[in-house]
């Protein structure tokens, strides 16, 4: 049975949603996620001496995320080149924070009181749209190039499962890799052309640079969130994929993570914290720290985002990490392949006309300019994140680190676009850490029987949240 608008809000306002299940890597250290402010300026071009304006003035209010080092400054940036050739149109953007976000925009959609464009994570697309925020846009796929052009993983996020309607545009892509670095694997005598191919592999590697001593310290094998991070889900659910496993059945109506593919998975990626390739302080750290702590050289193995790769390439001035060590040694590889292949966690972004905007076909127009190719590569270069269209991320001049992250893309898998992704991910997020708790040893003796059963916890109460 369809739920109704009204059933699904109260469903997604009885629970906190995560939010780093948008795709933002919410990373307080990381300059695309850096000022986490409410804040608003605006940008109006003078029309050129011989060049009239060719509609009347329009002011569009724009809400995103704080996405690159100067959110509301670098989002402007974008919309130079658009504004300078319509004059009339002015922008005022509000940057919300991640950790509020949510909030702030169920409260709009349940209003009617908004923005005119709405940048939202690509797994609150669903959400959002259920209950009626957003416009569709089907009729209008086609003036950005149709669903062709863009990363078939984040297409399937502008749509809620089994329903045929479009109603956002895919804007950038977060991906994610293993970042790694290469004088510790030389000194190890690791050839990285093999070290990532396979679980096996990925383990004996991880087990021959353990412990090395660099700069007179030994270093950890693997940097490793645990129960404290904001993308537990997302760091645990490209190992269940990898294994064989899934979230939800093929009809979104039964869980699947917690059967033995999925369980393989979980003990996959948890094992190497327990068999000890992992420092066991890093598991109270959330990843921001464990960025850090890798830049500082404290581990050899880090699984990250794109973002990450531009603070390397970042002045410390400006906030960057391009003074550490790692910077000048690391490189990127795709993660390593599991029984049932490989998988990455892809996330992102999407812009979307809100439902209540009063300007509603200029605000269309700015869609089209903002993930046009020249406003994606600008943005990128700003952002540090992945463009959404396939012409730039199969372009030749990636440089090798989002070359990388490009082909990361290939494999990649996202959640159900379903509306209660919301609170799935919440329950998901609770159960999951105390998974962690149990490899810490703090709850219970860490086994396949203790981890298999936290995870049958976990289907149950997705269950009863899916069949609302």
């Amino acid at each position: 049975m369809k739920k109704t608008a009204v059933s699904i809000s109260a469903l997604l306002m009885a629970f906190s949603v995560v939010v780093s299940g948008c795709g933002g890597n919410n990373n307080s250290s990381n300059s695309a996620n850096n000022g986490g402010k409410q804040g608003e300026s605006s940008a109006t071009t003078a029309p050129a001496a011989s060049k009239a304006p060719s509609t009347e003035p329009v002011t569009l209010n724009a809400w995103v995320m704080p996405n690159s080092p100067k959110p509301d400054a670098d989002f402007l940036k974008t919309l130079d080149p658009y504004l300078k050739e319509h004059p009339n149109v002015t922008v005022k953007v509000t940057v919300l924070d991640w950790g509020s976000a949510w909030t702030k925009i169920t409260t709009a959609a349940t209003s009617g009181e908004g923005p005119d464009l709405l940048q939202l994570g690509s797994t609150w697309v669903p959400a959002i749209a259920s209950m009626g925020g957003i416009d569709k846009v089907t009729d209008k796929v086609a003036d950005v190039g149709g669903a062709e052009a863009f990363l078939p993983a984040i297409w399937k996020t502008t749509s809620i499962a089994g329903d045929s309607e479009v109603y956002g545009v895919p804007w950038f892509v977060d991906a994610r890799a293993i970042y790694y670095r290469t004088d510790v694997f030389k000194q190890a005598g690791v050839d990285t052309a093999t070290a990532f191919k396979d679980w096996d592999s990925f383990k004996s590697a991880l087990q021959a640079v353990n412990g090395q001593t660099v700069d007179g310290k030994k270093i950890a094998a693997l940097g490793l969130p645990g129960k404290n991070d904001w993308n537990v889900v997302h760091n645990i659910f490209p190992w269940i994929w990898a294994a064989g496993g899934d979230v939800l059945s093929e009809d979104n109506k039964n869980v699947t993570f917690n059967e033995d593919k999925g369980l393989d998975g979980v003990m996959y990626y948890t094992g190497l914290a327990a068999e000890g390739l992992v420092d066991k302080a890093s598991l109270e750290k959330n990843s921001s720290q464990i960025e850090g702590d890798f830049g500082d050289g404290k581990s050899a193995v880090i699984i990250s985002g794109p973002w990450l790769a531009k603070n390397f390439a970042t002045p410390k001035a400006n906030g960057g990490m391009d003074d550490k060590k790692a910077a000048k040694n690391f490189a990127v590889a795709p993660l390593p392949a599991g029984p049932g292949g490989q998988a990455t966690f892809v996330g992102g972004s999407e812009l979307t006309v809100f439902s209540g905007s009063k300007n509603k076909e200029a605000t269309w127009e700015l869609i089209k300019y903002l993930t046009s190719d020249e406003a994606q590569n600008a943005y990128a270069a700003v952002s540090g994140q992945l463009p959404a269209r396939l012409s730039l991320l199969e372009s030749p001049d990636l440089d090798a680190n989002m070359k990388a992250f490009s082909e990361a893309t290939k494999y990649g898998r996202t959640y159900p676009a379903i509306p209660q992704w919301g609170p799935t991910e919440t329950a998901l997020q609770k159960h999951f850490a105390n998974v962690w708790d149990i490899v810490a040893g703090v709850k219970g003796k860490y086994s396949r029987e203790s981890v298999k059963e936290e995870l049958d916890s976990a289907a149950a109460e997705v269950k009863a949240i899916i069949n609302q």
